[in-house]
């Protein structure tokens, strides 16, 4: 049977759909029973089914090819196409796609892995094709295209109505052409900005902020755009849902100083109750002022991500517990003591206080990811052992990640075979558990699933207890030098083995 009929009976697999059995137009039918039915005479509903339940694009490729009728309402479902380095000519191929699928509302153009050989990279004039021959197009994405630049983003913007745009690596953009995205999309939603190097803030931000349109707005390694930029939003605050913001670590250091002289944020007061997903990567956070300022008014958060953010003080997260309490997610990665002093004259670290707030005020915490940052000077965890017990045994975590915390030792384990939500947890490089504190995982009332990984103190003799014992469904144990791949068998449904041991060096 050709493939495309075979990505059509795959569709009837759920049982759910009527049953037919299909045949091809050009096909006799002598002696038809009632339950053959030619493919050109199905029901339109049927086979708008059968369609929207093929997801894999190589299946809806097959399947369009069955006869002449599914290629054609295919080409009308089809809304959207990803491509990339396999174009060339690349506007040519673009045309071609562009009038075989004219409802196209989505489109990620990525160009990852390419080089010269592989022709000519979509351009300024493939970005006008595809506003002109895809006006139904909202949401775009434009990855490791190099060859773009604002002349192309004027041509989405006047011919386009985009919700939803999103930018990795694109050199030749400027915030100019970001402006005139802004200008020309009202409706804009979400806009994704990932190591666009040339864009600067210009007038941008301050202009979709006025709009009140935007939801989701994530940059990183922006390298002109920094913390106190983000005050340009202004009422566009109260509109966010999910901000994403990163400062390239290869960047901070130079700029901090202008940036704690001259604080731009001068304590505007900010609205940011409708903020569900938080997440800060290497900023930098003056108390009082600036993303201290966010901290302090997200109400409705869900997710808090703080990544290596210098300034944060137990003072912001008490606050933040306090109005926060339906939070579901933290995680939290704590630079080392040493790397503050470089930035800030006051040293400042989070504490058990921070955790224990957490604690009683957000009752509904599911995932808890603590991490802490090492180099090579001496280091030493703000977080004790009791303040991280603290979270496990008030709040239902159910995922719990913990990465240089060499503070959880088997006490810990032990305490864990009290934790009646646990289901996942990950130990990296947690030095002081050992055999002892790894043969209680046999105790934890739910948990079924366990990764280990850089942790020195375990062997095989700690796995023993779980051969056997049907109790896990996955364990991972990647880079464990005293544990071997044979000790693992059979200590869970499924296993996985890896032992690269060069961090050691």
């Amino acid at each position: 049977m050709p493939c495309g009929r075979t990505s059509l009976f795959r569709a009837f697999s759920s049982g759910l759909l009527p049953t037919y059995r299909l045949i091809p137009a050009s096909t006799p039918i002598e002696g038809q029973r009632p339950n053959l039915v030619p493919m050109e005479d199905l029901p339109d509903q049927l086979v708008w089914e059968i369609l929207g339940r093929i997801k894999k694009t190589i299946d809806r490729n097959s399947a369009s090819l069955a006869c002449r009728r599914f290629h054609a309402l295919e080409k009308e479902q089809r809304e959207f196409l990803l491509v990339g380095c396999g174009l060339d000519p690349a506007n040519d191929v673009l045309t071609s796609l562009c009038n075989r699928f004219p409802n196209l509302t989505k489109v990620e153009i990525i160009y990852s892995g390419w080089i010269s050989k592989f022709g000519k990279q979509l351009d300024d004039q493939g970005l006008l094709i595809l506003s002109s021959y895809s006006p139904s197009l909202v949401d775009l994405t434009l990855s490791y295209c190099t060859f773009i630049t604002d002349v192309g983003l004027g041509h989405l913007a006047s011919r386009l109505k985009l919700s939803a745009l999103k930018l990795n690596f694109t050199p030749g953009i400027s915030g100019f052409g970001i402006l005139s995205i802004v200008v020309g999309c009202k409706n804009l939603t979400t806009l994704h900005l990932i190591r666009c190097l040339n864009v600067s803030s210009v007038e941008w931000l301050e202009y979709i902020g006025k709009l009140e349109t935007l939801e989701d707005l994530s940059i990183k390694n922006c390298r002109a755009i920094g913390e106190g930029d983000l005050v340009k939003l202004g009422p566009g605050w109260g509109k966010l849902k999910r901000l994403h913001f990163e400062v390239d670590a290869n960047y901070r250091f130079i700029k901090v100083h202008d940036r704690i002289a001259v604080d731009r944020w001068q304590k505007q007061w900010v609205h940011c109750e409708n903020m569900e997903e938080l997440s800060l990567v290497n900023c930098l956070i003056n108390p009082g002022k600036g993303l201290s300022c966010v901290l302090d008014k997200c109400k409705a958060l869900l997710k808090l991500h703080l990544d290596m953010c210098i300034g944060v003080r137990d003072c912001d997260i008490v606050s933040l517990a306090q109005k926060s309490n339906n939070l579901r997610s933290l995680s939290l990665r704590i630079p080392s003591d040493f790397s503050i002093p470089l930035l800030m004259n006051n040293p400042l670290r989070l504490t058990d206080e921070s955790l224990k707030a957490v604690a009683l005020n957000c009752l509904m915490l599911e995932s808890v990811k603590i991490c802490f940052s090492v180099g090579e000077f001496p280091y030493y965890s703000s977080f004790s052992l009791n303040g991280i017990l603290t979270l496990i045994q008030l709040c239902p975590v159910r995922v719990l990640v913990l990465d240089h915390a060499y503070s959880f030792n088997d006490q810990g384990m032990e305490a864990l075979c009290s934790a009646n939500y646990l289901t996942i947890l990950e130990l990296v490089k947690c030095q002081e558990i050992s055999d002892e504190g790894l043969q209680l995982v046999g105790k934890f009332p739910r948990l079924n699933v366990l990764t280990l990984s850089k942790c020195l103190g375990v062997t095989d003799d700690g796995l023993k207890p779980l051969v056997g014992s049907d109790k896990l469904e996955v364990l991972t144990i990647e880079d464990c030098p005293q544990i071997s791949e044979g000790g693992i068998q059979g200590a869970a449904r499924s296993v996985s083995y890896r032992q690269d041991l060069s961090w050691m060096n």
